[in-house]
């Protein structure tokens, strides 16, 4: 099995309308799996949820119409209401506020806003995804090289978008069906992003600022790490968010974002690697709350930095056997379902992922990388194929 690969062009509204219209059942999943754990998991009823993405939704017509032109396109496809297809692409902000608000309730705290209590809880959720970058001169090919696997939530459904914008920027991108524009990936320019959630005790999903998504959009649509960013630097944040940016020939930088600042780490011996918390807290000036999975995320970034450093040069296929590696069982960079945990505490490896920025290609798995072969994407300007 491999993820569908989508072909789009047009305006937003137009690539919007091709998303929902090739992707309609994985899209109806999704908002079916989001819903149920909105209300189930989280508590929230159906009119809060729409109530909140409706809010979301009014900050992204303002800071990008484009971006807000795509969702309307997605839902007149699928058929649903607007704001339903907004709280999708809002999932990140929502469901890391609705883990505190449910912790307060189950803490028999309802009705008392404690910034503290909240964060404590969001973060026992927050774990999962380790990026890696590598230098031009530590890759066999001599080309930059970044990826991750993507770890989220059982059940949900990605594909691959292969944009063609009316400037004649072309981008290819994972990204779960109904969130529009891509989340991980590259574009024809060169400049490519991955993506990991961090947690602050600062976070507030309601601030009048670009979520998350809207930023991953934004990134694939710039044409130079400078632009690329600025995208992810400009503003406040609502939710911390870990960004990892590069653009050929050999630009490469991980930017810890929380609500009101950014560190940027670079790369050591020529490769670099990030997982789910603050390298230096302190230095962003921000407290992570307490999480008994942090060690977790500890032990992935110091063995992903040790294989990325235990081999030059490195090839494609040591990438592949790094993503693919199971140490720390079932929480490692090879993330399975951990059968102990309550089910909706439960997250897995979706997606693997790396991208040649100068080649232009994209390997994909469409699961476990170590059961699920990696698929190439060749982007180029006349073709976009796919190969074992």
């Amino acid at each position: 099995m491999t993820f569908p690969l989508i072909r789009l062009e047009g305006d937003a509204f137009n690539q919007g309308v091709q998303h929902g219209t090739e992707l309609k059942e994985r899209v109806l999943h999704n908002l079916e799996l989001y819903f149920y754990r909105f209300e189930n998991e989280i508590k929230l009823t159906r009119t809060q949820t729409l109530e909140m993405a409706g809010k979301v939704a009014g900050h992204i017509e303002r800071f990008n119409p484009d971006y807000a032109a795509g969702m309307r396109g997605i839902a007149q496809a699928v058929g649903r209401d607007y704001h339903e297809i907004a709280a999708l692409n809002a999932r990140y902000e929502i469901l890391y506020f609705g883990y505190g608000e449910q912790g307060l309730k189950n803490a028999g705290l309802e009705g008392r806003f404690d910034q503290q209590f909240n964060q404590q809880f969001n973060q026992k959720k927050v774990d999962g995804c380790t990026l890696f970058a590598a230098m031009p001169e530590v890759m066999a090919s001599g080309h930059l090289t970044m990826g991750q696997n993507w770890d989220w939530i059982v059940g949900v459904q990605g594909a691959l978008l292969h944009t063609t914008h009316n400037d004649g920027l072309e981008s290819l991108a994972f990204t779960e069906a109904g969130i529009f524009g891509g989340k991980i990936g590259f574009n024809s320019a060169g400049v490519g992003v991955g993506i990991s959630g961090l947690v602050s005790m600062d976070d507030d999903w309601s601030r009048p600022v670009k979520p998350t998504h809207l930023r991953c959009y934004e990134i694939l649509r710039s044409r130079t790490f400078a632009e690329a960013q600025r995208i992810v630097s400009e503003g406040d944040r609502a939710c911390s968010t870990n960004f990892m940016i590069a653009a050929a020939p050999d630009r490469v930088a991980d930017f810890e974002t929380a609500p009101h600042g950014v560190r940027m780490l670079e790369c050591h011996l020529g490769s670099m690697a990030h997982t789910n918390h603050f390298v230096d807290p302190a230095a962003l000036g921000i407290t992570e709350p307490p999480s008994e999975r942090r060690p977790h995320s500890y032990f992935r970034q110091e063995l992903m930095t040790r294989l990325m450093e235990s081999k030059r040069p490195l090839e494609i296929s040591d990438l592949q056997e790094f993503l693919s590696n199971k140490d720390d069982y079932p929480d490692g960079i090879c993330r399975y379902p951990n059968m102990d945990e309550p089910e909706q505490d439960r997250v897995e490896t979706i997606a693997g992922i790396i991208i040649d920025l100068h080649a232009k290609q994209m390997w994909v798995s469409d699961g476990h990388p170590d059961v699920k072969p990696f698929e190439l994407y060749n982007l180029a300007a006349d073709k976009l194929e796919a190969r074992g």
